[in-house]
């Protein structure tokens, strides 16, 4: 009799959903490249980019689920100006000296089987603010060189520098700043 029971009990078993494990990816360094963009006195934009980024991607397919989780070397920004970046990294504006990295910490969202968004907080220069970040397209494959799955995203969003301290020059639209990723993770 208990060793029915313990066969019942191994057969049911079976039949219990299994429950699905996130996949690992880590952020692909040399192919991710957050950027920013914003007015320059409303007559030109500035565009710049980070050069350094590092992280991780937390991704469950069939939970339809995700966390990102991302730092960012302040220091690293380049204009394709010197000048520019020169004063960007000084006291009047990211203040790399203090705040040397950014975050950004988030919950992928879904819409059907495709992420769609990233909702999460972005910490820069100390203060943390929610910033959600619109997913315009993202891919999974197998990457040809490595071997095993990468996956891509591009995605946007907007803040306002001002809100993180940013405060010179930030009145009204001119501290609207458009950010745009461009990320490629590797599966661990």
């Amino acid at each position: 009799m208990l060793r029915k029971t313990l066969l019942s009990l191994a057969l049911c078993s079976l039949a219990l959903p299994v429950a699905a494990k996130p996949e690992n990816f880590a952020i692909d360094v040399d192919h991710t490249y957050p950027s920013l963009e914003f007015s320059h006195m409303g007559i030109s934009l500035w565009r710049g980019k980070f050069n350094k980024t590092s992280g991780s991607i937390a991704l469950d397919r069939a939970a339809k689920a995700g966390t990102v989780d991302i730092v960012v070397d302040t220091k690293s920004i380049d204009f394709g100006h010197d000048a520019m970046n020169e004063h960007a990294v000084g006291d009047g504006w990211l203040n790399t000296a203090k705040f040397p990295t950014m975050a950004y910490k988030g919950k992928l969202v879904f819409k059907g089987d495709a992420v769609d968004e990233v909702k999460g907080d972005l910490t820069l220069m100390g203060v943390t603010r929610p910033v959600t970040l619109k997913v315009l397209s993202f891919k999974c494959i197998q990457h040809p060189y490595y071997k095993r799955e990468a996956c891509g995203a591009d995605a946007e969003g907007e803040i306002h520098r001002g809100e993180f301290g940013l405060t010179k020059g930030a009145d009204g639209d001119a501290g609207k700043v458009k950010l745009k990723i461009q990320v490629e993770a590797l599966k661990q």
